[in-house]
């Protein structure tokens, strides 16, 4: 095969399958059922072809207890024939390579991303502040059902990340998100154009679906374009903050707007959607497997080789591996990946306990306090403050961790202790602001801004408590980054759409001040869970399954042996051989 100039190919791994000389009896299966796809020798009868640049490489495939009937083999005319594949993969410094980007152009499908997010946690909240108008035109009265239009939005985000996030490890980011977000803007329409309580109630879900998808992806991108785990926290640090703003955002709208009209409420999200397009049409791809695709497609159709492959092309991809394998994996990490099962249980409440504050702000601001709707959406704003001094403590930190780092600090090799010190920091704030909010929301004697001031240790702890654990699961995970995410994304929802329906009876019954206390003492349990990994972590990883493959795959990866004639590709197909 001839040399790009133009596109430049990278390496060429040449597999070579056939009656006599099969790769399958040299392939293994991992204790945790991945495959990994060994180099064949070549076959006597069939001279190798010199190309530039070629290369020799063991390649790990993503292939997790992989269905072997569904393996394909290739046509061989003879017993003797041996057909060849030749494996494309990135050069060092390759441009195409994401983590080789220039900055501008990493930030460009990053902040693409963390708009979609935007979107999505703004639309999150929208209706929550315009209960009453809803309530109003619809006949409404319950309370349980006026909860309906926030808390059912949140179920679509337990479904959407079991889906979008393995399939992007599949099919790529960019056509997984363009996807997702045109059915989140469609939907949106609809549930401006809702005609009965049941129809916006339908829609709101319909839209939390799509709308999860950018919230399971951005991990990943992150992890695409940022090899550096100090560059890495950073974008998810941007990340984090954007989508705590969001579900601020959102009810602050809905507060001031629906006084007008109620479907204006949704107009407005439309609007953020439509603009919102633009970048997300441009974005390019940034998983570097399906890049990798579209080079092993554009080489077969330039030079008419049809044995040219990307790794991804030749997995186990048949329906029954999407379902049973890609679509399970969150699943499958939130069940039996101990790391990734405790960060969903304290990432969860958290997450639960923002979303109740939608429940709960009404009971202490607008029947205590007096406030109207858009008042009341006001008092989410001290939350957004501490995400501001969070961001502050974060990049303090960061900047800590980077001269560790350049000073060849031991303690900055492991996730743990460059990850999880800020999650122990968080916990006390969280604590504190919910006792705090408690004990001095007592109209009459107490003044509103005491206990609305209380949202800024909340707002500290809540992202730095984010920001820690999914940088940690990131870091931990790395390729299967989404798939943590999304198993992430989708315990917190299904947390975050129950117990506000149990807020205001708890707040009725219990009263403010003990209803926050119990949700205190709750979270002061959770508050060990970091300090047990930074003990353990370590250890956990050690006995990972999905750990080990990945630290395997590193070590592969930096294996290759360049061969630039034909003597030197049969000599080491000797050597593997």
């Amino acid at each position: 095969m001839r040399s790009e100039t133009s596109h430049r190919p990278g390496r060429l791994l040449s597999v070579d399958s056939g009656s006599n000389h099969s790769t399958r009896s040299q392939n293994s299966i991992r204790n945790d059922g991945s495959f990994r796809l060994a180099p064949a020798p070549l076959s006597p009868a069939t001279p190798a072809t010199p190309r530039s640049p070629a290369s020799f490489k063991e390649v790990e495939l993503d292939i997790e207890k992989p269905d072997e009937s569904q393996v394909s083999s290739p046509t061989t005319s003879s017993a003797a024939s041996t057909t060849t594949k030749n494996v494309v993969s990135f050069e060092k410094d390759d441009p195409e390579n994401p983590v080789n980007w220039s900055t501008k152009k990493k930030m460009f499908p990053l902040t693409t991303v963390i708009v979609a997010v935007l979107n999505s946690t703004i639309s999150s909240s929208l209706s929550a502040g315009a209960t009453s108008e809803l309530s109003a035109y619809f006949n409404v009265t319950n309370q349980s059902l006026l909860v309906l239009p926030t808390s059912i939005f949140i179920v679509g985000y337990v479904v959407g990340p079991l889906i979008f996030g393995p399939l992007s490890e599949t099919y790529g980011r960019k056509w997984v998100m363009t996807g997702a977000f045109a059915m989140f803007t469609a939907f949106t329409l609809g549930c401006a154009l809702a005609q009965s309580y049941a129809q916006l109630v339908v829609f709101r879900l319909l839209v939390g679906v799509p709308g999860s998808c950018a919230i399971s992806v951005v991990g990943g991108v992150c992890a695409d374009v940022y090899n550096d785990p100090l560059l890495r926290g950073r974008a998810m640090a941007v990340y984090m903050a954007a989508t705590t703003f969001g579900p601020l955002i959102g009810p602050i709208i809905s507060g001031f707007i629906s006084v007008v009209d109620w479907r204006w409420t949704f107009w407005v999200g439309l609007i953020i959607a439509g603009m919102t397009w633009v970048p997300l049409v441009l974005m390019p791809e940034t998983y570097a497997p399906v890049i990798l695709k579209q080079r092993a497609a554009r080489l077969r159709k330039e030079t008419g080789d049809p044995n040219i492959f990307a790794p991804i092309e030749i997995e186990n991809k048949g329906w029954k591996y999407v379902v049973l394998v890609v679509l399970t994996r969150p699943i499958r990490m939130m069940l039996f990946e101990w790391l990734v099962l405790f960060c969903c249980i304290y990432l969860s409440f958290v997450y639960a306990v923002f979303y109740m504050f939608f429940q709960a702000y009404p009971i202490m601001y607008k029947e205590g306090y007096g406030f109207n709707a858009g008042e009341e959406g006001l008092a989410f704003l001290p939350i957004g403050v501490g995400v501001f001094f969070a961001s502050v403590i974060y990049l303090s930190w960061d900047a800590y961790l980077g001269k560790a780092t350049a000073q060849g600090k031991t303690w900055t090799r492991t996730e743990e202790a460059r990850r999880l010190p800020l999650a122990c920091i968080a916990g006390p704030f969280l604590v504190g602001s919910l006792f705090w909010a408690g004990w001095t929301a007592q109209p009459g004697k107490i003044h509103w801004i005491v206990p609305i001031l209380a949202g800024i240790p909340y707002g500290i702890g809540y992202l730095l408590i984010f920001m820690a654990i999914l940088n940690y699961l990131v870091d931990a995970y790395e390729t299967f980054s989404a798939s943590a995410m999304a198993a992430s994304g989708t315990a917190r929802s299904i947390f975050g759409a129950a117990l506000p329906f149990a807020a205001r009876p708890m707040y009725e019954n219990l009263g403010v001040g003990w209803a926050c206390s119990v949700l205190g003492f709750i979270m002061l349990a959770m508050c060990g869970i970091p300090f047990v990994f930074i003990k353990y972590g370590d250890e956990i990883r050690a006995n990972s399954a999905f750990c080990r493959e990945l630290k395997e795959k590193k070590a592969k990866d930096e294996v290759a042996i360049v061969v630039t004639d034909e003597e030197d590709v049969e000599k080491n197909a000797q050597k593997f051989g």
